[in-house]
């Protein structure tokens, strides 16, 4: 299987990506869409929603509820991505120890995880009952 997306910039540095149906637009400047390293955390957070609900039920939590992740990118002095956070807040009532298995599960069924370089995986930190 292949994933097929076309981008299109017309001027300037936002660009319109074309993917199946839909069109996202992307600027690098982030004046007027979500710049490219948003866009990015943006995925990585909407690729471990699904990791975090299928982890949870391989480790016994059925149904997490709402799930909300605050997902925080810290950059290099080159404005380059160094690092990522997730804190992570369910509404089902979580213990700790279950809690980091679901999150190492998580992280081990994120495709956009798998895409990133090392030093770029995400530190997460859960916090369950949280609504």
């Amino acid at each position: 299987m292949t994933k097929e997306v076309t981008t299109v910039s017309e001027e300037g540095f936002s660009a319109t990506n074309e993917i199946r149906d839909f069109d996202v637009e992307i600027d690098a400047e982030g004046e007027s869409a979500p710049d490219t390293l948003e866009s990015l955390l943006a995925a990585y957070g909407s690729c471990y929603v699904p990791a975090l609900r299928v982890g949870g039920q391989q480790r016994g939590v059925d149904d997490l509820g709402r799930v909300e992740i605050d997902v925080s990118g810290d950059l290099n002095d080159d404005d380059k991505l160094e690092s990522v956070a997730f804190d992570i807040r369910v509404e089902s009532d979580v213990d700790d120890e279950t809690g980091e298995e679901v999150i190492e599960r998580a992280f081990e069924l994120c495709k956009v995880h798998d895409a990133l370089k090392e030093s770029l995986h995400a530190d997460a930190s859960i916090e369950g009952g949280a609504f």
